[in-house]
């Protein structure tokens, strides 16, 4: 009588699913690693006992060196960055997504050469199970420890000058070119923008935008007014326009907060808007729906982009490869043109 084939051994994804986990929580609970509810470890245990199941001794080993967390780093000056309406929506949208995979999240600010060695370190030595880099400057040293990091990193938004192999973006370019060609639909040919910092990438390509739409209309795009995305540099940003180019009649603001700015800064100086200078944003933050008037805008999906981010992360973990995304925009029209 010929002898019973060996019985094929059931493997962890097939522990994860009948436990009703994903595959890094089946992981870390048979490693007894933290952050692990009791209800999700009694279920991979109770999955383990009905499958059989013997875990490998070398993917234990490398199980063990999870740490249940996964980090934010923004590269930024100011450490209130985090209280920004922007970053408070991708935080929101990457907890969402990390809590489904049992993955703390951990917050860092790369605001000094101290804190940016303190988060080269954590990219070098694991101190996370992997990481999400934001808001990289132009000849960011953060960006080759990330292509070199001992862990898997996603970017939010593409650094300057390389295009990484996991990254969540927004359609920078087409969101500013409809921002643009929106102006021009009311009939102004006297457009400028207040661009964002041309040392980020999405400061470049919503310049791009502005400028494809205008060339596409036959009109020479004026020199960009650079501003910093805060309020402040807004004001300021349309203040230098009024005093070099009175004549304008439009403004594509590359960020909500550089547009109420703006507004501001044209109500100061007696231009009603939208009959004098129409004024449009981007972002679609809770600001431009409180705005005087209430504010044009590019929506992009930030807590998505959040969300996105961390679903890519959490899929690299597991052993996938997912392809990179961007997500799309869309124009919300309002009373400021």
């Amino acid at each position: 009588m010929a002898e019973d084939a060996p019985r094929r051994q059931p493997t962890l994804d097939e522990v994860a699913e009948r436990a009703g986990v994903s595959r890094s929580v089946a992981s870390r609970a048979l490693n007894n690693a933290p952050h692990v509810s009791r209800a999700k470890r009694e279920a991979v245990e109770r999955a383990v006992r009905q499958l059989g199941y013997v875990p490998n001794p070398t993917a234990r080993a490398l199980a063990t060196r999870q740490t249940g967390a996964a980090a934010l780093v923004v590269s930024g000056e100011d450490p209130s960055i985090f209280a920004d309406p922007f970053f408070a929506q991708v935080i929101v949208g990457a907890s969402a997504a990390l809590e489904e995979a049992d993955l703390h999240l951990m917050l860092c600010l790369a605001a000094s050469d101290r804190g940016r060695k303190r988060v080269a370190e954590l990219l070098r030595s694991r101190g996370a199970d992997g990481a999400m880099l934001m808001a990289l400057r132009e000849d960011d040293p953060l960006t080759p420890v990330a292509e070199k990091a001992q862990m898997p990193v996603v970017f939010g938004g593409r650094p300057v000058g390389t295009t990484p192999r996991w990254y969540v973006d927004v359609d920078n370019v087409g969101g500013a070119r409809k921002a643009t060609e929106h102006l021009l639909s009311r009939g102004l040919t006297r457009v400028a923008t207040i661009c964002g910092r041309l040392d980020t990438e999405a400061g470049r390509a919503r310049y791009r935008g502005y400028r494809d739409a205008m060339l596409a209309a036959g009109l020479d795009p004026l020199p960009p007014q650079e501003g910093d995305f805060t309020e402040h540099s807004g004001a300021v940003a349309m203040a230098a326009l009024l005093a070099n180019r009175p004549e304008v009649e439009g403004v594509f603001a590359a960020g909500d907060n550089m547009a109420v700015g703006a507004l501001r800064t044209l109500r100061k100086a007696g231009r009603q808007v939208p009959a004098d200078v129409a004024v449009v944003g981007f972002d679609d933050l809770s600001v431009s729906r409180n705005a005087d008037p209430p504010l044009t805008t590019v929506h992009q999906p930030i807590a998505a982009l959040g969300r996105e981010m961390a679903r890519m992360l959490v899929a690299l973990v597991n052993g996938q490869d997912p392809t990179a995304l961007i997500l799309p925009t869309h124009l919300v029209v309002r009373s400021s043109a």
